[in-house]
């Protein structure tokens, strides 16, 4: 366990869109971290952080940060899929707490070990599912609390673009080592809300399919998941929709809630803006979703204010309760059951029928 200090020195590693705007800004923002460096070999992208954070390190090489672990607390592994397993082992083995975009890891078991070392090492290990911070998501959680819908009976999440050309680059270049294509990418957005709503499925019924040419991985997928109690969530991530369904719609025994449009944050990022103070994350009026039936009607429901700053806060807590019982942001059984389900579907997919999820959900 690191020794306490004001600020947690944090390593970001990597900026192109992820630690750019999802990461750095947020470890800058929050009290009680630091920005202490950003790992970059691109010339453009090191002077960039130079002018926005004129008081951070511009590392070259990660190793770097690892052969000087006494001057960091925590890194964020912002690189791609495929090597965030491999640099999150090494960031605990040096003694460093870590949040590591999403996904994790490749497999279900090396999520475990992951969190195993971990926990052997007193450190903090996350998983980066920022979508729990969006504003229609915590909406639709205190809705759900408040009892607003009833019981719920189907949650359907869709997070779906129109990109008929492939962008090409890693994520669409088919090598299984790479861990590119659609379930990975923001199929593990929606799988991840719906553990965290309604907990470890218990079956998986999944399509999964290349509909571009030129592109080799998964570029639309439609994952059916059965929770326990008969909770069941629909879920469609797509790179190749036309027509954009309802972010949510969620149907429970009372009542609908019915959500277009997403979060306000990703835009606001990617135009450089700074997260924090009064108004972030807020959704204009014309973009509430509604609840209700359709016997009584629906009526608009304030979209409670986004807020990925609120990650950082929770990774911060922890780390400085590591050791303890520190009360995680993202449970590490939640992250692994994420990735239960990204395999339970692929099976599903090449068999054409569902998977049951059996043995140790931890």
């Amino acid at each position: 366990m690191v020794e306490e200090r004001p600020e947690l020195r944090v390593a970001v590693v990597g900026y192109g869109l992820g630690g750019r705007a999802f990461h750095a800004p947020f470890v800058a923002a929050e009290p009680g971290l630091r920005l202490a460096a950003v790992v970059t070999g691109d010339p453009e992208r090191g002077a960039a952080v130079a002018a926005r954070y004129p008081d951070t390190e511009v590392v070259k090489q990660v190793d770097e940060v690892f052969a000087r672990s006494g001057d960091f607390d925590a890194v964020v592994v912002t690189t791609p899929n495929g090597t965030h397993a491999g640099l999150a082992r090494q960031a605990l083995e040096a003694g460093l707490h870590a949040v590591v975009d999403k996904p994790l890891a490749g497999t279900s078991a090396a999520a475990r070990e992951l969190f195993a070392l971990a926990e052997a090492r007193g450190l903090v290990l996350q998983a980066y599912q920022n979508r729990r911070f969006d504003g229609d998501f915590r909406t639709l959680r205190g809705l759900i609390a408040e009892g607003r819908l009833g019981a719920v009976r189907r949650f359907e999440s869709r997070f779906e673009r129109w990109r008929p050309v492939p962008k090409g680059g890693w994520k669409e270049d088919g090598d299984p080592a790479h861990l590119g294509g659609i379930l990975f990418d923001l199929g593990t957005h929606v799988i991840d809300q719906a553990v965290a709503l309604f907990g470890r499925p218990e079956r998986v019924y999944a399509e999964v399919l290349s509909r571009r040419e030129g592109d080799a991985t998964d570029d639309d997928a439609f994952v059916a998941l059965t929770h326990r109690g008969g909770v069941l969530a629909h879920l469609w991530v797509s790179a190749v929709a036309p027509d954009l369904g309802p972010r949510m719609r969620v149907l429970g025994d009372r009542a609908a809630y019915v959500k277009h449009g997403m979060d306000v944050q990703e835009a606001a990022l990617r135009d450089g803006a700074v997260p924090g103070g009064p108004g972030w994350g807020a959704e204009p009026e014309e973009a509430w979703g509604v609840l209700g039936d359709v016997t009584d009607g629906f009526a608009p429901v304030p979209t409670v204010n986004g807020d990925y700053g609120a990650f950082y806060r929770g990774f911060a807590a922890a780390v400085r309760e590591a050791g303890g019982s520190p009360r995680l942001p993202v449970p590490p059984a939640e992250s692994v059951a994420v990735l239960e389900v990204i395999e339970a579907a692929r099976h599903s997919a090449a068999a054409g029928g569902a998977v049951e999820l059996s043995g140790d959900p931890g």
